[in-house]
């Protein structure tokens, strides 16, 4: 080791019994390593959220309609659709013309598309007019446009392979806020005389870091909230969350849709991030086909509405196999949240199971809700905007962070072990280190793109620590 960096680790060895310099250097890794991930989340989401009326200006003509008149039944409009499609095609669901002025969403599942996707034909309900096609994606049945900023948002255009960055963002968003908090908390940073004429470059960084600060502390509640629902829908860590509710018993409750009930049917949920994934349900072997005819969509709609389905934005899904029926739920995600689902029986329209937002357990609501809030839907405009600004007050907060950074980077060239995770670690005591070994492996074990990441940043900051201790 070299001897002008014994005296500083010497000092390091009785003065630090905490880990506050350890966290420091790990905030400064995610800082510089991670952060590239989070504010290209950041912007995207941001994108995302800000887009729903840019979406409604460009597909006005499909989405909307000026005629006037009464509308045409339900059967009418699907038959209509279905010509279009052929008599072969497969509709997926149905979604009625909520208001006046709007048009019918008649969807239908393609092979060629990819998952969650429909190609939905737009029907005036006044005329019977076909406004067009497009291809709408999830739950949320967002348009092309939303469609393609929700995947740059989650994958970055490419695949399942490219949701690793998303998560890898989710994953450490809440330990870097966490941390900083803490590492403010903990702080004494002394205040610099302003001076005349150019400031100098610690006034600089002292600025700079005021601002990172503020920013930080302004928006440590939305960081978490964005990093505990991104979690819910990431790859590795969603599957550990939803395994985790399953055991437990959180899992959202499920309308059951068997005209014979089982129960293997009464354990499905659904899925509250159908909107962001993909799901492709195979007829099971044995079971019977059902035909679906245009004319049993308005009886069912009439039992589901009997039943207490009022939403006006609701969805009718029907089912192709003998032993399920069909389901009538309400997508009216906006408060008060109207999610509200029936199962009816398409032959005699009796109504098989309901299941009602108000008999939701706390954690199923909270995480309706939180998915509704992280989209950007839940409050409506008020929503958008708070999302909007919080994503850009976070990328704010890195382009500063990095601004920090190159103000206070070494101009000697010269690297101090205690620069490292490793020089922060040796003047652990024994029972701190097995405390944080074990903190450590809990949480990587939970969050495994963070526990990969990290390990990358312990080869990285051990190549960096033999450099500094290099005799």
């Amino acid at each position: 080791m070299s001897e002008q960096h014994g005296p500083a680790i010497a000092l390091a060895t009785r003065s630090q019994s905490s880990v506050l310099p350890l966290l420091r250097r790990l905030h400064f890794y995610i800082g510089l390593f991670i952060a590239p991930f989070i504010f290209m989340a950041a912007l995207t989401g941001t994108l995302y959220v800000l887009t729903p009326q840019l979406e409604n200006m460009l597909y006005r003509d499909q989405l909307f309609t000026t005629a006037s008149g009464p509308d045409h039944p339900l059967a009418d409009q699907v038959a209509q659709a279905t010509r279009l499609m052929g008599p072969d095609a497969r509709i997926a669901a149905v979604r009625p013309a909520p208001h006046d002025g709007d048009t019918t969403r008649v969807m239908f599942s393609r092979p060629e598309l990819n998952a969650s996707e429909t190609l939905a034909v737009f029907i005036d309900p006044k005329t019977l007019a076909i406004k067009g096609t497009l291809t709408v994606y999830g739950t949320s049945g967002i348009l092309p446009l939303r469609t393609t900023l929700d995947n740059l948002h989650r994958s970055l255009l490419l695949g399942d392979f490219g949701r690793h960055y998303s998560e890898l963002a989710a994953s450490w968003l809440w330990i870097a806020a966490l941390g900083g908090a803490l590492l403010w908390a903990t702080s004494r940073t002394p205040r610099l005389r302003a001076t005349q004429g150019k400031p100098t470059r610690a006034q600089q960084t002292a600025r700079q870091r005021r601002r990172h600060v503020t920013l930080g502390l302004l928006l440590l509640a939305g960081m978490l909230f964005t990093s505990a629902t991104g979690l819910t829908w990431s790859r590795w860590a969603g599957d550990n969350i939803s395994q985790m509710r399953a055991h437990f018993g959180w899992l959202t409750p499920s309308v059951n849709t068997a005209l014979q009930p089982t129960a293997a049917m009464m354990n499905m949920s659904d899925d509250e991030h159908a909107a962001h994934n993909g799901h492709v349900m195979n007829m099971p072997a044995g079971v019977k086909a059902a035909r679906v005819e245009p004319a049993q969509f308005d009886s069912v709609l009439a039992a589901a509405r009997a039943a207490g389905i009022d939403a006006a934005k609701l969805e009718i899904r029907p089912s192709y196999t003998a032993d399920k029926g069909w389901k009538v739920g309400e997508i009216d995600h906006r408060w008060p949240v109207q999610v509200d689902s029936v199962a009816v029986d398409p032959n005699s329209n009796r109504v098989l199971d309901k299941v009602e937002f108000k008999d939701f357990g706390l954690l199923a609501r909270l995480t309706r809700w939180g998915v509704d809030a992280h989209m950007g839907v839940l409050f409506g405009l008020a929503n958008q905007l708070a999302m909007a600004a919080f994503g850009l007050g976070l990328c704010l907060m890195i382009i500063i962070g990095y601004r920090m950074w190159w103000l206070k980077r070494p101009q000697s060239g010269r690297l101090s072990p205690l620069d490292t995770l490793a020089g922060c670690w040796q003047p652990l005591s024994t029972g701190t280190r097995f405390l944080l070994l074990v903190v450590t492996a809990i949480v990587a074990f939970s969050l495994p793109v963070m526990g990969i990441s990290l390990l990358v940043l312990l080869v990285i900051d051990g190549w960096r620590w033999r450099r500094a201790t290099a005799k």
